[in-house]
C-alpha cells in the first residue's frame, strides 16, 4: 500500500515520541495511528473543548477543563491509558471515548496537579495544525461588502492560504518588509470532521467537527497589486487560528454569534455572523460540489466591517509593529497576537 506523505509524517512522529516516553505511551501511539487511518462518516466528539499545546517545536494535546488546561500526554502517561495525543489524530478519526474518561479520572485525581496548567500560563499551538485545505470566503458580510463600495457577490468569493500561515494564541506575526498596509479581519472559522462530497446544505453542519476564532491578516497594497487575493494573504503567519476548537454541537446556530476585533485595546470590529451573505452551511455544500472536503480542512468564512481597507483614505492607519491585536468570538474565546518587523 503506498504511504502518503502526510500519513508517513504523523506514524513518524509519533514513532519518535513513543520512543522517548516509554513502552506505555508507545501503545497509546500504535493504537491512535491505526484509528486514525480511517477517516470518514462517525460519531463525532461532543461537549469537548480541544487546544493544542505547544512546547519547543512539538505539538501536543490539550482539553479544556474546569481545573485548567489538561496535557493530555501528561495524563495519559501518569494514568496509563491509551488515547489520542494530538489534534491531528482526533480529526483523522481517533477514538474520543477515551479522552472524556481520561479527563473525569484526571478531574476526579488529587495527585495529578502536574498535568493541569492555567489557561494564563499555557502556550498554545494552533488548535488545527496539519489542515489539508485552509479555505478563504472574501466578501462573505453585507455591511462589509458596503464598506469596501464592493459588488455584492452573488457566489461565494474563495481563496485560500497555506499552512506556513498558520499561527496561534499569543504569537507573533513578522511584518514583511515588502509590504505596508497591514490589516487585521475576525473571522468565525470551521473545521470539518466528516469527508464531505455533494453534500446538501441543509445537512453540510453535520459534517462540521468543530468551530474556532480566526484572524485573516492581510497585506492590503499586496492584496490588490494583481485581481487575485491571495498575495496579500499568504504570508507567514498570516492565520491566527484558537486558542480553542469547540465542538459543533456547543455552537447549535453558527449564524447569530458576535464577533469583535480590538487593536491595542480600541474595539474596530463588532458585528455579528447573521451579517454573512453566505451561511456556514450554504458554503460547505457550495465547496463539495467542486472539490471533496476532509477530515482537518478549514474554512475562514469572510470578515464583517469595520477594517481598515473600508475606511475613508484619509483615515487609513495601518497597522504596524508594536500593535497587538485582540479577536474574539462568542463561546469560542479571545485569540490574542501582536506584530514586529521582519528582520532582513
Amino acid at each position: 500500500m503506498t504511504q502518503t506523505r502526510r500519513s508517513f509524517l504523523k506514524t513518524a512522529g509519533m514513532a519518535a515520541v513513543a520512543a522517548s516516553t516509554g513502552p506505555s505511551t508507545a501503545k497509546t501511539l500504535a493504537k491512535a495511528s491505526g484509528t486514525a487511518a480511517k477517516p470518514g462518516p462517525r460519531e463525532l466528539p461532543k461537549q469537548m473543548t480541544f487546544c493544542t499545546l505547544r512546547k519547543g517545536g512539538e505539538y501536543s494535546l490539550g482539553l479544556k477543563t474546569s481545573r485548567g488546561i489538561l496535557d493530555v500526554k501528561k495524563a495519559a502517561q501518569a494514568l496509563h491509558k491509551s488515547v489520542p495525543l494530538t489534534i491531528d489524530e482526533v480529526l483523522l478519526g481517533a477514538d474520543t471515548q477515551g479522552l472524556k474518561a481520561l479527563m473525569d479520572q484526571a478531574l476526579a485525581n488529587g495527585n495529578l496537579k502536574s498535568a493541569f496548567i492555567d489557561e494564563s500560563q499555557a502556550e498554545f499551538g494552533p488548535c488545527v495544525t496539519n489542515p489539508e485545505k485552509i479555505m478563504m470566503l472574501g466578501y462573505n458580510y453585507r455591511k462589509h461588502v458596503l464598506e469596501v463600495k464592493a459588488q455584492m457577490p452573488t457566489s461565494p468569493v474563495l481563496f485560500n492560504k497555506y499552512n506556513n500561515a498558520l499561527n496561534y494564541h499569543n504569537g507573533v506575526i513578522n511584518l514583511p518588509e515588502v509590504a505596508k498596509k497591514f490589516d487585521y479581519e475576525v473571522e468565525l472559522v470551521v473545521i470539518m470532521g466528516k469527508v464531505a462530497r455533494n453534500v446538501s446544505e441543509q445537512d453540510a453542519l453535520s459534517y462540521v467537527f468543530g468551530y474556532c476564532t480566526g484572524n485573516d491578516f492581510s497585506a492590503r497594497d499586496l492584496q490588490f497589486k494583481t485581481t487575485q487575493l491571495m498575495l496579500g494573504k499568504t504570508s507567514d503567519g498570516f492565520g491566527p487560528i484558537g486558542p480553542y476548537l469547540v465542538t459543533a454541537d456547543q455552537i447549535p446556530d453558527p449564524q447569530n454569534l458576535k464577533l469583535e476585533c480590538r487593536v491595542n485595546g480600541e474595539v474596530r470590529q463588532s458585528s455579528n455572523t447573521s451579517d454573512m451573505i453566505f451561511s456556514c452551511a450554504y458554503i460547505i455544500s457550495y465547496v463539495s460540489q467542486i472539490w471533496t472536503l476532509k477530515p482537518g480542512d478549514i474554512f475562514f468564512t469572510g470578515t464583517p466591517e469595520g477594517v481598515i481597507n473600508g475606511y475613508p483614505p484619509e483615515k487609513q492607519v495601518w497597522l504596524k509593529a508594536g500593535d497587538k491585536i485582540s479577536t474574539t468570538i462568542e463561546k469560542l474565546g479571545e485569540l490574542r497576537f501582536s506584530l514586529t518587523q521582519a528582520k532582513a
